[in-house]
């Protein structure tokens, strides 16, 4: 998420109480999570296991919570707890909104595009031109829709990230989602479908996308260009899956893995780590289409292999 406007690091160490090293002449532009960091944001990082991959980022300022040498252009921001930090900024540039009213008076609709009744459409959200959204949808607070896009019935879009920290005592703290959720252009969504907003990043469909019914995809997900995904397939948070990508129905795929161009994910397929592009991939685990089946053939036959054995 961007900020409305920058902030200098020496207020920002100030706003949450953090002792600041490195480059004081620093100014934030963005919050957001290491995997998408880009120059002027702020992530923030409380495992030592972390701690070389948030320097080593694009990210301009890091709030952690073990002093450690400053990389040459950064600002560290020293903080017991580094998460709560983080929330409490991310609350007050994206603070609670409740809906007061069916279509928020802050939210941009073309003239040209078609909102059948009972649509809620909240704050800041976006519509571009010759859209369609059928009746009982739900747009929440940041979502843009662009151009040419058809959302049928029953689908809620930008619902909160399923992302909770867990704390020294066992119980889970929410973290506020100030993300967005982006549909681009000519995107179909099916009825009664479920798209989680970012962390702090964007969960993005790409252009051209189709995406049939009952699909939930998570928070932070990047889906590309002229996908198709079938019925009930469910997508992990921040899993990236690039153009032009073809998902069979009931296919599974964990957070955080990365699905090449031009493949194509047979139905009910379990996927746990990235695949390559331009192949097919069948079965749980899912694997490369011909050694699947070489091994389910070998299977069928291993009772038999089996009594001739023992025999």
């Amino acid at each position: 998420m961007k900020l409305p406007i920058p902030i200098s690091v020496e207020a920002l160490a100030k706003k949450i109480g953090a002792t600041l090293i490195g480059d004081k002449t620093l100014q934030a532009t963005g919050i957001n999570e290491i995997h998408k960091a880009e120059a002027g944001d702020i992530i923030f990082v409380d495992l030592a296991k972390y701690f070389k991959k948030s320097l080593q980022s694009p990210a301009t300022i890091i709030i952690l919570n073990k002093e450690t040498e400053c990389p040459e252009g950064k600002a560290l921001l020293l903080h017991e707890n580094p998460f709560k930090a983080y929330d409490k900024l991310v609350r007050e540039y994206r603070p609670f909104r409740p809906l007061s009213a069916t279509v928020s008076d802050s939210a941009y609709i073309h003239p040209s595009a078609i909102i059948e009744p009972n649509v809620v459409i909240g704050p800041n959200v976006r519509i571009g031109k010759n859209s369609y959204l059928q009746s009982n949808v739900v747009l929440h607070e940041y979502t843009i829709i662009g151009d040419n896009v058809v959302i049928q019935s029953g689908t809620v879009i930008g619902t909160d990230a399923f992302y909770f920290k867990k704390q020294k005592d066992g119980h889970y703290d929410k973290w506020r989602s100030g993300g967005r959720v982006i549909i681009e252009n000519n995107v179909d969504i099916a009825a009664n479908c479920t798209i989680n907003r970012g962390v702090s990043g964007d969960t993005i469909i790409g252009e051209g996308t189709k995406i049939d019914c009952l699909v939930h995809v998570g928070h932070g997900v990047v889906i590309g260009k002229n996908c198709l995904i079938a019925g009930q397939v469910g997508i992990g948070g921040k899993t990236i899956i690039e153009d032009n990508v073809v998902i069979y129905g009931q296919a599974g795929l964990a957070q955080n893995i990365r699905i090449g161009a031009k493949s194509t994910i047979g139905a009910k397929s379990g996927i746990s780590k990235d695949l390559e592009g331009h192949k097919i991939y069948f079965g749980y685990p899912a694997d490369e289409i011909r050694t699947k089946q070489r091994e389910l053939a070998a299977l069928r036959h291993l009772p038999d292999f089996l009594k001739e054995f023992y025999e």
